[in-house]
């Protein structure tokens, strides 16, 4: 089967990752692909339920923290993102093929801010669960300009920042435990995919932040 991406740009992306820690792809999704997603977004909005931090008993739900909705993805009930799993499918084999990480499984989940959501400063691990090993944002709003507010602020080691602004189709790709990051607050509703590359495939992925 045809991959989604050129070899060599996936490549290119996994050096700038290794040397980074993150990478930054503009047009990770096709037009096709982001269609089908952003349709879908629309369609189950109703089911996004608030999202808490901490994993299994220590899930909380914390709104000066996070101010976020999200909707738990799940490949056998959402068949029809079909070709959306496909290009995680990629991703995974990707990471496995040529970082060496030993993947076996992933989780996602549509995400929504809406006006006035954020999320402060955090890592995406948990002290009781740390398998997630790559995060993956892929952002679904269309038009976005600047002032819409909602950008991905990433932490570098040398303690400077910098914004990552979400544009549609844009993918963020970074280690899950090195990559420090925050949501600045939305003044619109912001729209997108995310969600993890894991060591070990979690049946639980609906409880954990």
């Amino acid at each position: 089967m045809e991959n989604c991406h050129k070899l060599e740009d996936w490549l290119s992306w996994m050096d700038t990752l290794s040397l980074h820690d993150y990478v930054i792809v503009d047009n990770f999704l096709d037009a096709q692909r982001l269609q089908t997603v952003q349709t879908f977004f629309q369609a189950h909005l109703e089911a996004f339920t608030k999202a808490g931090i901490g994993a299994l008993g220590d899930h909380v739900i914390r709104r000066d923290i996070r101010g976020d909705y999200t909707y738990w993805l799940d490949r056998k009930r959402d068949a029809e993102l079909d070709e959306v799993w496909r290009l995680i499918d990629e991703t995974l084999y990707i990471y496995n093929r040529y970082c060496f990480l030993g993947l076996s499984g992933y989780e996602f989940h549509l995400a929504h801010y809406p006006q006035g959501g954020h999320y402060d400063k955090h890592l995406d691990q948990f002290n009781n669960r740390n398998n997630r090993m790559i995060s993956m944002v892929v952002y679904l709003n269309k038009h976005w300009q600047k002032g819409d507010g909602g950008e991905l602020e990433i932490f570098r080691k040398d303690g400077t920042s910098f914004l990552v602004e979400p544009i549609e189709a844009r993918c963020v790709m970074f280690k899950s435990a090195a990559v420090p990051h925050a949501v600045l607050a939305s003044n619109k509703p912001r729209y997108s995919l995310t969600g993890w590359l894991l060591h070990q495939p979690s049946a639980l992925g609906q409880f954990f932040g």
